[in-house]
């Protein structure tokens, strides 16, 4: 048996930051941990604040904070991975409706040999399968980039999406078209339509559950308490803590508002997992995956390489 192999050692996990949540946090690091420092350094000359300040307060307010946050990462972790599920089903419905097309479409059984009409529909087709999965990649990033769908579509379908506000339901549209016309030609069986209609049907809802994570963020309000009450809790936590640490007020301060901020970070980058920072899902890697498979079965050979994360982050 195979041992998968690890992509990192302990120590350069310990040491990393590009892609870490420290790129995100470190304005507000330095600011607090500054802040310690020059609370630490007026208590110990001038002995500024009250020794009955404690530590218990923040304790409770830290316990409950973490809880809280906890939650909110959890929300926008289940947004992450419904993500990802989403667009493994997508994977899988591009492969399946490809090989449909491939095998479902033919001349009508009286005729002997297969025309180039037929075997040109079925490349279109496909094409337009993988147009279909650039166009949903760049509605899900608003990128406003049709040149990247002209290898895969006619100039005049290309033309026509340029005025539509969701250019992925109108692939779709004109992928249920042709098909309605190689029916009415005799290349499609009315028992086979169905079958190929179906799995539109279910790219459209594969798309309107992507759709549905991205129109629906976490409520502002909630986001914006939970920075807040983390902000407030980062800033007055060396206050409290300088009479019971003393001089290394300003390191554990460090530590404790390393994993607040982290944490609230994590939380928002991952909100929308549809999005380009370094820990989204990764949508080009798999759109890419997607062409690569669908050209393979129309049998080419010159294909683009497959997408690999650079420096271990998705891209």
């Amino acid at each position: 048996m195979m041992v998968a192999e690890r992509r990192y050692s302990w120590l350069r996990l310990l040491l990393k930051y590009r892609g870490t949540a420290l790129q995100r946090i470190r304005g507000r690091m330095a600011l607090t941990t500054l802040l310690a420092v020059v609370v630490t350094v007026s208590d110990l000359n001038y002995g500024f604040f009250h020794p009955d300040l404690t530590t218990i307060p923040f304790t409770l307010i830290g316990l409950a904070l973490s809880i809280f946050l906890g939650f909110r990462n959890n929300t926008s972790y289940d947004r992450f991975w419904e993500g990802r599920k989403l667009w493994g089903g997508l994977v899988n419905t591009t492969r399946s409706i490809t090989r449909q097309i491939l095998t479902l479409v033919n001349e009508p059984a009286d005729r002997t040999t297969e025309s180039e009409a037929v075997a040109a529909f079925r490349r279109e087709m496909v094409y337009r399968i993988i147009g279909y999965t650039h166009a949903l990649r760049l509605h899900l990033r608003d990128q406003d980039r049709l040149e990247e769908l002209e290898p895969f579509l006619a100039a005049t379908e290309i033309d026509a999406l340029r005025g539509e506000l969701n250019r992925p339901t109108a692939i779709l549209q004109s992928a249920a078209f042709r098909l309605r016309d190689a029916w009415q030609r005799g290349w499609i069986h009315p028992y086979h339509l169905s079958v190929l209609e179906q799995s539109l049907t279910v790219l459209t809802d594969l798309q309107g559950g992507c759709e549905r994570i991205k129109s629906t963020p976490i409520p502002l309000s909630y986001t914006s308490l939970i920075h807040q009450l983390v902000a407030i809790y980062c800033f007055a936590l060396p206050f409290g803590l300088v009479k019971t640490v003393g001089v290394f007020a300003p390191v554990v301060v460090g530590i404790v508002a390393y994993a607040f901020y982290g944490l609230d970070a994590i939380g928002d980058e991952i909100e929308n997992p549809f999005g380009t920072d370094a820990n989204d899902l990764p949508l080009s890697g798999l759109s890419r995956m997607i062409e690569v498979n669908l050209r393979q079965r129309l049998g080419e050979t010159d294909l683009p390489p497959l997408l690999k994360p650079k420096a271990g982050l998705l891209t």
